[in-house]
């Protein structure tokens, strides 16, 4: 499988795309890039084959590594120093989301002189920046779930007070994006299952979440065709190309319809990814049966539709959420927010109230109280479906 498209940037994807870098920064005019990736990838030896690769047709190459899973704003801070000393002019955002997301963030504030927070996805707060000088980006997923690499948004945390902000700009969108099957298959299959519900869950928020946008809800519904097919098989075998390749793509297209918004999954998520440090496909996984159930009467008829083009055995509401409850456990997702968590119940009202300021909570289908994300929290705990 190998294809070239625009939607809503350029893809090059197939196996071995990876050899094709050098040619993304030439057509992008990057002279000097700054590879960006964490520092649980950068000493892989896959990634090092890859930057040796590479320097024989470059030879400058700045490296910032210095930050982990849910990266913080110093972490960016660092990275566009770098940047400036060595007089970068274009970024390589390289791994998964938090690669992604901290390579995208310093492109784009290599060109600011406000605050990070400052761009927070907030109003019309983009219009702030100076977008005449924002570094161009080549974006290298190497997980099959965030979707950053189509997103015009970068998941930042503020160390001040542990909160996520979501950082936009649509020049942050990368100009090319990388998709090589062959960087997943070592993912082990705890994160490839993690990341593959991350997937899952930005096709099906977006698809559920208010508004109308058919071009997203198409993209959504597709997107989720394919993870029903092909997850649990990249779980399973994890050197299978063609579901590696299926469930980056249907990453890409989660990334691409949750344009349209989000919902309460990612709302709940967003807090105990800050304070707890759960990742983030894995905290999206558990609290799904939760928030669908608790919308359940304004999205009914959505999900009547999506398991028919699912071909689930039922056209039901009920059918769908028994395959989310059987597809978890299969891939042996804990069903309860205290099995990965020991949440002090001191801590939920505050959970609660980043939970109803997240930029996510909007987009749900059911309008949000701090009353309904406190028991969302405590059902989630309990392991309590609405």
């Amino acid at each position: 499988m190998k294809a070239n498209w625009n939607y809503p940037t350029t893809i090059w994807m197939g196996e071995n795309r990876i050899k094709d870098l050098s040619q993304a920064c030439k057509n992008l005019k990057i002279s000097n890039p700054l590879f960006v990736t964490d520092k649980d990838l950068i000493n892989l030896n896959m990634v090092q084959e890859i930057l040796k690769e590479f320097k024989k047709n470059f030879k400058n190459l700045s490296k910032f590594s210095n930050f982990s899973g849910n990266p913080f704003g110093k972490n960016v801070e660092e990275g566009v120093s770098i940047f400036k000393k060595n007089k970068c002019n274009g970024v390589i955002a390289f791994g998964g989301g938090s690669g992604l997301d901290v390579g995208k963030a310093i492109a784009f504030m290599s060109a600011q002189t406000r605050s990070i927070w400052d761009f927070e996805d907030v109003g019309d707060n983009w219009t702030k920046a100076n977008s005449e000088r924002i570094a161009p980006i080549i974006a290298v997923p190497t997980t099959a779930g965030t979707g950053s690499e189509t997103g015009r948004a970068s998941l930042i945390t503020n160390e001040k007070n542990k909160t996520k902000k979501i950082i936009f700009h649509p020049k942050i969108l990368p100009s090319i994006v990388i998709l090589d099957p062959c960087l997943t298959v070592d993912l082990p299959p705890k994160i490839t299952a993690a990341t593959g519900m991350d997937a899952l869950a930005h096709n099906l928020e977006a698809y559920c979440a208010s508004g109308y946008h058919p071009m997203a809800d198409g993209i959504a519904l597709e997107g989720m065709n394919l993870i029903k097919r092909w997850l649990l098989i990249a779980v399973k075998e994890g050197k299978n190309l063609n579901a590696r390749s299926n469930m980056m793509v249907a990453a890409t297209m989660g990334s691409t319809a949750f344009q349209k918004g989000l919902g309460a999954i990612h709302s709940l998520s967003h807090p105990v990814n800050s304070v707890y440090n759960i990742h983030h496909g894995l905290s999206n996984a558990i609290f799904m049966p939760y928030v669908l159930t608790f919308n359940r009467k304004e999205i009914e008829g959505k999900i009547i539709k999506l398991s028919e083009y699912l071909e689930l055995k039922e056209k039901s509401f009920n059918c769908f959420l028994e395959w989310i409850l059987d597809l978890r456990k299969k891939l042996e997702i804990p069903h309860k927010l205290s099995d990965v968590a020991n949440i002090n119940p001191d801590e939920i009202d505050k959970l609660s109230l980043m939970a109803l300021e997240d930029p996510s909570t909007p987009g749900n289908p059911k309008k949000l109280t701090l009353k309904d994300m406190k028991l969302l929290y405590q059902y989630s705990i309990e392991g309590k479906l609405f």
